[in-house]
């Protein structure tokens, strides 16, 4: 597979995608309330980005929204039944076994948002340099399913990849993004850009090295997400691992 991603359209149904809505929802009401309440510890990252860790999970707010906005939270499965069970479903587990060439177990889950009017952009980047600077060589083996609560179109911010990008391995990152996690845009050639446009239940998956974006949303409705990011298993979970930016002098 030389373009390195698969869709799964309409992996699941519209009665199943309604249970994981509900469950996003209770989810991000719960932990917001949580944090409301003052019990969080919070990081500021290079970039300006606020973080907040709640209940065993970080809150990423969107950086430039009128008042409070979440734009995701991870690890998310361990909060709702309804989440944890994806970890073990077949529909996903077998095409990402291939996709990885093991078995599968879990590394991180997320929930991303993308409010309605505030869901912001995020540049061109790769997941690896992040997960290398946690769990080293073993972040080549990592890769990510995308479970599409609602409709991706190009309006509310699909996800746009590079086909083919994870085989040229770690992309040069861009010297003036102050994370020093995100791909230089002058070394993406985006003539070759798919954007990935699904009806809710569908599935994006794809590895680590993929260099991707997304734009904003700024229809008037929410383009909201649950991502499970598989690696062989046996192997410890990110909750369980330590964040070293200095290991970023190991990447291009």
């Amino acid at each position: 597979m030389t373009t390195g991603y698969l869709v799964l359209p309409e992996l699941f149904t519209a009665t199943e995608v309604g249970r994981l809505r509900d469950a996003a929802e209770q989810v991000h009401a719960e932990v917001v309330t949580a944090a409301e309440s003052g019990e969080t510890d919070v990081t500021v990252w290079p970039d300006g980005h606020r973080l907040e860790e709640i209940r065993g999970t970080t809150i990423h707010w969107e950086p430039d929204a009128p008042g409070k906005a979440v734009r995701s939270l991870a690890p998310v499965a361990h909060l709702h039944p309804a989440l944890a069970t994806l970890w073990t479903e077949p529909r996903l587990t077998s095409p990402m076994s291939e996709l990885i060439g093991a078995e599968v177990g879990p590394f991180v889950s997320k929930l991303n948002f993308k409010r309605a009017g505030v869901g912001s952009e995020f540049a061109w980047h790769q997941d690896f340099p992040y997960w290398y600077c946690c769990a080293g060589d073993a972040a080549y083996e990592i890769a990510t399913a995308i479970v599409m609560l609602d409709d991706n179109t190009v309006a509310n911010g699909a996800m746009t990849l590079i086909p083919g990008s994870q085989l040229d391995g770690p992309a040069r990152r861009d010297p003036l993004e102050p994370t020093g996690l995100l791909v230089d845009p002058l070394a993406v050639d985006d003539s070759r850009a798919v954007t990935v446009t699904a009806p809710a239940g569908s599935v994006l998956m794809f590895p680590g090295l993929m260099v991707h974006r997304s734009a904003p949303n700024r229809t008037a409705t929410d383009r909201r997400s649950l991502l499970y990011c598989f690696q062989p298993a046996g192997r410890p979970e990110l909750s369980a691992l330590t964040y070293d930016a200095e290991m970023l002098g190991d990447l291009p």
